[in-house]
């Protein structure tokens, strides 16, 4: 699915999540090295967008979720992608892609992907751990690698794959209230389907971004 078939932004909100914001204490960098070096028992929650494409063969790729040391607390630091990219085409997303045959690992996946997109050097980010794997509709089975990143840093992003560069505060994407359901209808008859969306000031986070973001969140209430 190379282009989309809808506009995400003008479909009816069918829910907002009910659950509170997570507690400061939740969102600290020690609490949450603790919360990966011992992780508690959880249930991910299944996304509709692997049910729209069954008969995919999915192909292994990673995302880094860079939560940036703030004075003011962590951020979670996002891409808009690029409008002339073939999937997922202005989208805010994780910098991330593909697995290469000479990665040694998702990790390995990931921190490359990070620094050819965006020039975040490895030097700055702290490997906490990662989230269960998330299949996409345009096909990828996708690691998930959180990480803690220490400023200051300096970017640089492939104008061919990235258009933007922002950061929103951990504890707004945190808060279930801010986790839309939008629902859409098929247009092959085939029913409706629904997908989470969080947006924030100007930046539409939704689909694959805001369902890892989802289970991020899942994970730190457990």
């Amino acid at each position: 699915m190379s282009k989309l078939i809808f506009d995400p932004e003008i479909l009816p909100i069918l829910s907002v999540a009910s659950e509170e914001p997570l507690p400061h204490v939740r969102l600290t960098p020690d609490h949450l090295k603790q919360r990966f070096a011992q992780a508690p028992l959880w249930t991910p929650e299944i996304q509709m967008e692997e049910s729209l494409f069954k008969d995919l063969s999915f192909r292994p790729a990673s995302v880094l979720i860079p939560l940036v040391l703030r004075e003011s607390g962590l951020t979670v630091l996002l891409t808009q992608r690029a409008t002339s990219l073939n999937h997922h085409a202005g989208q805010i997303s994780f910098p991330g892609g593909r697995f290469e045959t000479s990665d040694v690992n998702p990790i390995e996946t990931a921190l490359r992907e990070t620094e050819e997109e965006i020039g975040l050097s490895r030097k700055h980010i702290d490997i906490l751990g990662n989230l269960p794997e998330y299949k996409t509709g345009t096909g990828y089975l996708v690691t998930p690698v959180v990480s803690l990143v220490h400023p200051p840093f300096d970017l640089i992003t492939d104008p061919a794959e990235v258009a933007a560069v922002f950061e929103v505060p951990l504890a707004y994407l945190m808060n279930g209230q801010h986790h839309q359901r939008r629902v859409f209808q098929m247009p092959d008859g085939s029913g409706q389907r629904s997908f989470y969306a969080m947006p924030y000031e100007q930046h539409f986070i939704w689909g694959a971004t805001a369902g890892m973001l989802r289970n991020l969140f899942h994970f730190l209430r457990a």
